[in-house]
């Protein structure tokens, strides 16, 4: 069987007819640099400072705007978006672009934001589906480490309040709760294959949106044109500064953080993420290609769905295909190499991670010269028993029905492979 589109309620179907006038209005406004810039000040109620308001010396608005006309050109002329697709599109961008002015504002109000120190953060890559989110709810748990949630990354301004009880109060818990559970009602199955919510911990892309150089916007929506530049031209430096500026956000007012943080798109650019986070410590998952590369797609192909009623997911196994064959081989190649990473960099191996999962986060902090203290020990037993039952790694699709050859894989990823001992299935 081939991959096929998940059914859509009613109610979005009448929507994508045109047939709900409200959203309609909405849906048909042009995706415009000047139209959006101006809606994301006056939903402020800012006055028009010029574009000037939305960069900083050390954030140029010029790379932004760079960043943004090459979205809003390939999701205008290429990503084909249905009616309740351009809905979400719209408001997704305002919302990237009203916290940008927000940021930049509080930056020139607070400069000493910049000093706050981000020190020897832990990262989780991988290639999806690997145990990303696994390793990462597990080291979250830990009480004397810090995981950014959901409405955190979505919404950091102004910095959460440290009181707890009215930290969880705050309102944009709710206001961010509903855009992440948007697309799960618009397409069924999408929750079955990654769990979203504002209070859960949150990926590092989001905050890398807001200088629009991130993978969030080829995971949405078909767009090669931004995609080529993103992947083969696109400097992210800014996309990890924007990272780090949301960090020191978070801890401004709750005192430093030892920060956990997780994102399976690091994988693809750890020189930049190092240069960013000298300190950093990487924990890389691996998982056999093949078994990886059907269950990617499917979840990509999920989220352009919520957009679009064009999504050609052989495609899409294809282009993941040749994605992950040069990260991976890199990755490989680079085990080894000390002065490229190699020491500031531990690998585990999905299967191993699924079996034992406590003792997996044992052997890591032993690794990076950490102690579990008494708390977390009396909590990771049983938070790995909880997570392990909810570990989603197995959702996939025929390789075959993508398009994909299990032989051909095997030649492609076979150093990759046999350097971290992954056999098939794996």
């Amino acid at each position: 069987m081939s991959w096929s589109p998940p059914p859509r309620p009613d109610w979005v179907a009448a929507i994508n007819a045109g047939q709900i006038p409200p959203i309609h209005a909405i849906a048909r406004l042009p995706l415009s640099r000047d139209g959006l810039l101006a809606e994301a000040r006056a939903r402020l109620g800012l006055a028009d400072g010029g574009v000037a308001d939305f960069g900083h010396p050390l954030f140029p608005v010029d790379e932004m705007l760079e960043a943004l006309d090459r979205v809003l050109e390939a999701v205008e002329g290429e990503a084909a978006l249905h009616e309740m697709g351009r809905f979400m599109t719209r408001h997704f961008l305002l919302r990237l672009l009203e916290v940008r002015l927000q940021l930049m504002a509080l930056l020139r109000a607070d400069p000493g934001i910049l000093d706050e120190p981000i020190e020897a953060p832990l990262f989780v890559a991988g290639a999806p589906r690997t145990g990303t989110t696994l390793l990462h709810a597990l080291l979250a748990a830990d009480p004397e480490r810090r995981a950014p949630l959901g409405w955190e990354l979505l919404r950091p301004v102004p910095s959460p309040d440290p009181d707890p009880e009215q930290r969880a109060r705050d309102p944009r818990i709710e206001l961010v709760e509903r855009e992440l559970t948007l697309p799960q009602t618009v397409v069924s199955g999408l929750l079955a294959i990654h769990v979203y919510g504002a209070r859960q911990p949150k990926e590092c892309l989001s905050a890398m949106s807001f200088s629009f150089r991130s993978e969030e916007f080829t995971a949405r929506y078909h767009v090669p044109s931004y995609e080529a530049w993103l992947f083969r031209e696109a400097d992210l430096r800014p996309a990890y500064a924007m990272h780090r500026l949301v960090l020191q956000v978070l801890q401004r007012r709750m005192g430093r953080a030892r920060w956990t943080l997780k994102s399976p798109v690091h994988l693809h650019s750890l020189a930049q993420l190092e240069a960013t986070h000298p300190d950093a410590r990487v924990a890389i998952t691996h998982r056999d290609p093949a078994t990886m590369l059907a269950s990617l797609t499917s979840l990509v192909a999920h989220l352009r769905w919520a957009h679009s009623d064009a999504v050609d997911a052989p495609a899409l196994a294809r282009a993941h295909v040749e994605r992950y064959e040069q990260t991976l081989l890199r990755v490989a190649r680079e085990a080894d190499d000390r002065d490229g990473g190699a020491s500031r960099r531990i690998h585990l191996r999905y299967a191993d991670l699924v079996a034992d999962p406590a003792a997996r986060v044992g052997e890591l902090y032993a690794a990076l010269g950490l102690s579990i203290s008494p708390g977390f020990e009396a909590i990771l037993g049983a938070e790995a028993a909880r997570r392990s039952a909810r570990e989603h790694g197995d959702h996939a699709y025929d390789l075959e029905a993508l398009g994909l050859d299990r032989r051909d894989l095997a030649r492609r990823f076979a150093a990759y492979r046999a350097r971290f001992g992954l056999g098939e299935g794996e």
